[in-house]
């Protein structure tokens, strides 16, 4: 039976999940497994091997030049052509800059680190009374500060200490740096004031007196946040090439309604210029969103050409009304590193998809000391929540994969990466770290059948049975090779 634990959350028992891992160390077609605990479910992730009892080899994303992601490159690079893209690492950095003032000013307004003391991450995360799903906040600060030379550590005790305190002119002066690039680099003014909005009201969204959601959405606006997700230059560069990417499926599959999921859709900032690209083509578009605020948004702004659900990417999409292999396209911009587990997250959508099926994310790659001041408050894991993330950012304290990261959990989840756009030389990848991750269901991978698995499982296991098996390619590297699993529970 299962196990409760803290907050309701619950995990299968110990003696349940050590039967089943006997059962899968027997069975020929199974390499490696993982279980994967949420807060509500549990799935089981589990690798065929490569034909001779080993596991699948990594597949490396395509070298050369791929017409399709050359393509939409070269049509968000004609979008974005009359913008002064060689400022944006400047500006960039005063955001940054700004960022870097606003902590060492929170921090020195708490009395810390004054006349010398030292303190331990702990004990500032206990005098700014932050609450602790924010505490990973606090000790990304520290570090970033230590990084740039504001601040120092000591590397035997680990106590910060030396704090570089800003003056109210210093602080004063920055913020009027910001609002002039902003205005002539055209970045959308509403995204500057909520930027410098939350810089002051940093101790209030520690303590959750404030939530950041009030100053994206002022009072139920939200003008701030497609600012944010598709005014921008480089929110428009990577919503152009991505729809391109999807407008491409639309002419390669011609003939039928082009069948489009968009996960985590909120504003709509990339679904308009998906809907453009897709004019004149037959399409089944499915908008969904975790929240009914942005469904009702949605409505507003597409009307009846689309349909829009519920779905929550860290539950069971099935059961939650979608059909395995219904589906031509998956669109995720911004939204598939709030998973709790991505290499989960992407084998369920995998499943979702044809057998050549297109999944497209837009993605941060790159982390910015801005984030760290404003839009990381909406990342803290929920107040009920146990656990954070539990894939391979799991006690890291960060939220963002890297280009590379994304295309090897592309690769384990059984896609064949595209290259990521834009390339690391351009301008955007540079300054603002935003990237299109690509990739199509691989064909004739040997993969175990989640049914058979489930079958074998459910007479040792019972109530304890994970809520899906997902069959994928690989595993990361730390999974156990065909040994009892169990020690990968929380």
């Amino acid at each position: 039976m299962n196990t409760p634990t803290e907050a309701g959350r619950r995990v299968p028992a110990p003696a349940a999940v050590a039967e089943a891992d006997r059962i899968l160390a027997a069975r020929p077609e199974v390499a490696r497994w993982r279980w994967v605990v949420g807060e509500r479910t549990t799935a089981l992730l589990v690798a065929g091997t490569d034909g001779t009892g080993g596991p699948a080899p990594a597949v490396p994303p395509s070298p050369g030049p791929d017409p399709a992601v050359a393509s939409a490159g070269g049509a968000a690079d004609a979008a974005v052509g009359g913008e002064d893209l060689g400022a944006l690492p400047g500006f960039m950095r005063l955001l940054d800059e700004t960022a870097l003032l606003s902590m060492a000013r929170t921090l020195d307004r708490a009395r810390l680190f004054r006349d010398g003391a030292s303190h331990t991450a702990e004990e500032v995360v206990a005098v700014l009374e932050a609450r602790p799903r924010h505490a990973w906040i606090v000790r990304r600060w520290l570090d970033t500060l230590t990084i740039e030379g504001r601040l120092r550590r000591d590397p035997g005790t680990g106590r910060f200490h030396d704090l570089v305190v800003p003056d109210r002119v210093e602080v004063a002066r920055s913020r009027r740096t910001v609002e002039e690039g902003s205005r002539g680099l055209g970045y959308p003014p509403a995204m500057t004031r909520f930027f410098l909005a939350s810089a002051e009201r940093l101790p209030l969204l520690l303590r959750d007196r404030v939530a950041l959601q009030e100053l994206l959405f002022p009072e139920g606006d939200s003008a701030t946040a497609r600012g944010n997700y598709r005014d921008s230059a480089p929110s428009r560069w990577a919503n152009i090439a991505a729809a391109e990417l999807v407008a491409g499926e639309g002419r390669r599959r011609a003939g039928r309604p082009l069948r489009v999921l968009e996960v985590g859709a909120g504003v709509g900032g990339t679904t308009g210029t998906v809907l453009d690209a897709l004019a004149g083509t037959p399409v089944d578009y499915l908008f969904t969103d975790v929240s009914r605020y942005f469904l009702t948004e949605g409505r507003a702004q597409f009307g009846e050409r689309l349909r829009y659900g519920l779905l929550d990417i860290d539950a069971d999409p099935t059961a939650q009304g979608l059909a395995n292999g219904s589906l031509d396209v998956v669109v995720a911009a911004n939204v598939l590193h709030n998973a709790r587990h991505v290499g989960r997250a992407l084998a369920a959508l995998r499943e979702l998809l044809a057998p050549d099926g297109l999944l497209v994310l837009v993605e941060s790659c790159a982390e910015h000391h801005q984030a760290l001041t404003s839009m990381y408050f909406l990342m803290s894991a929920r107040p009920t929540e146990r656990t954070w993330f539990t894939d391979l950012r799991a006690g890291e304290d960060r939220v963002f994969l890297t280009g590379p990261e994304w295309a090897g959990e592309l690769d384990a989840a059984g896609f064949d990466p595209l290259p990521v756009l834009p390339d690391a030389d351009h301008p955007l990848a540079r300054a603002a770290g935003q990237r299109v991750v690509a990739g199509r269901v691989r064909p004739g991978a040997r993969r175990p059948d989640p049914g058979a698995i489930a079958a074998v499982l459910a007479p040792v296991m019972g109530a304890d049975l994970p809520e899906r098996v997902h069959a994928v390619d690989r595993l990361p590297a730390d999974t156990h090779p065909r040994t009892p699993s169990n020690g990968d529970l929380p």
